[in-house]
C-alpha cells in the first residue's frame, strides 16, 4: 500500500510516508476528564508498528499521558519528539528514547525527516504552569512533505515553512462550544491554505471529542459536524487550487503521488 494519511481523530493522525510511521498527539481513551470520545476508544494495536510519536504542544488533549504510556508498551518501542521543556510531563511515562525540538530544529525517524516547525498557539499545561514551546512538525523530504499544525492561528511565516508543500492537516475547531485564542476556526484555517499553498488539505481535531456535560445538548450535533464541511466551502472560495478532502474519524486517503 502507498502513502496514507488515517484521521485517527482529534489531532490524533497516523502519517505513513516512505516507509515511517508517525502518530500524531495521541488522545485514544474513551474518556478523559470531562471529554467523552465519540465512537469510543482507539485500540492500540490496531495502531500497527509505530516509528515515532509526536507531541506538539502540553494541553491535556495533545499531551495526553494515559495514551502515551500505552504507547510506550508497544514492541518496537516508538521514539517520542515533543517540544523543547516538555520532558518532565513525559519522564516517568516509560519511553527510552525521547527527542526535544525547537522550532527549526529536525530529527530523522525510519529515514524520514521531521522538522519542527512554529505555531501561535498559548501552551501552559495548567492555567499558572510553567509555558513551553508549541510546535508544528513537516513529516518528510523537501517537495514531498506533510505538514501538521498542532494548534496554532494564522502566522505570517507559514508561507515560508515549506517550499511545495504537498498536504497540510489543519485544525477547524475544537472540543467545546467555542474557541479560545491560538486556535483555527474553518475560515483561519482556509486563509491559511492561502500562505501554506499546499495540494492537499485535510481538516483535522474535530468530531471527536466534547465536554460529557454538554453531551445531551441538542445544539450539540452541528458543533460535532459541521466545521470541516464549512472549512471546505470556505476553501473552496480562498483556495480553490486546493483538494480538500474530509475525512471522518478512523478513515485514511493516500497522499498526493510523488511530483
Amino acid at each position: 500500500m502507498g502513502d496514507l494519511v488515517t484521521y485517527v481523530g482529534h489531532a490524533t493522525i497516523l502519517i505513513e510516508v516512505d516507509g515511517a510511521r508517525v502518530l500524531t498527539d495521541p488522545i485514544l481513551s474513551g474518556r478523559d476528564a470531562h471529554l467523552r470520545r465519540h465512537g469510543g476508544a482507539v485500540e492500540v494495536d490496531s495502531l500497527g508498528r509505530l516509528d515515532a510519536v509526536l507531541v506538539s504542544h502540553a494541553h491535556l488533549d495533545h499531551l495526553h499521558a494515559a495514551s502515551l504510556r500505552q504507547l510506550a508498551a508497544k514492541r518496537p518501542q516508538p521514539t517520542l519528539v515533543i517540544p523543547r521543556g516538555l520532558h518532565r510531563h513525559v519522564a516517568k511515562l516509560g519511553f527510552d528514547h525521547v527527542v526535544e525540538l525547537t522550532a527549526g530544529e529536525a530529527i530523522e525517524i525510519a529515514g524520514v525527516p521531521i522538522t519542527a516547525t512554529p505555531a501561535d498557539h498559548d501552551t501552559r499545561r495548567h492555567p499558572f504552569g510553567p509555558p513551553a514551546e508549541a510546535l508544528g512538525y513537516l513529516i518528510g523530504h523537501p517537495g514531498r512533505q506533510t505538514y501538521f499544525a498542532g494548534d496554532t492561528d494564522v502566522f505570517p511565516e507559514m508561507a515560508t515553512l515549506a517550499a511545495e508543500l504537498d498536504t497540510a492537516l489543519l485544525p477547524v475547531w475544537g472540543w467545546g462550544p467555542t474557541l479560545g485564542p491560538g486556535h483555527l476556526d474553518p475560515k483561519g484555517a482556509a486563509e491559511a491554505l492561502q500562505l501554506l499553498q499546499p495540494r492537499l488539505a485535510i481538516p483535522i481535531h474535530w468530531g471527536t471529542l466534547f465536554p460529557f456535560a454538554l453531551d445531551r445538548l441538542r445544539g450539540k450535533a452541528p458543533l460535532l459536524s459541521d466545521p470541516p464541511h464549512e472549512f471546505a466551502r470556505e476553501a473552496a472560495r480562498l483556495a480553490p487550487q486546493v483538494d480538500v478532502r474530509v475525512l471522518q474519524p478512523g478513515e485514511a486517503t493516500p497522499l498526493p503521488a510523488p511530483r
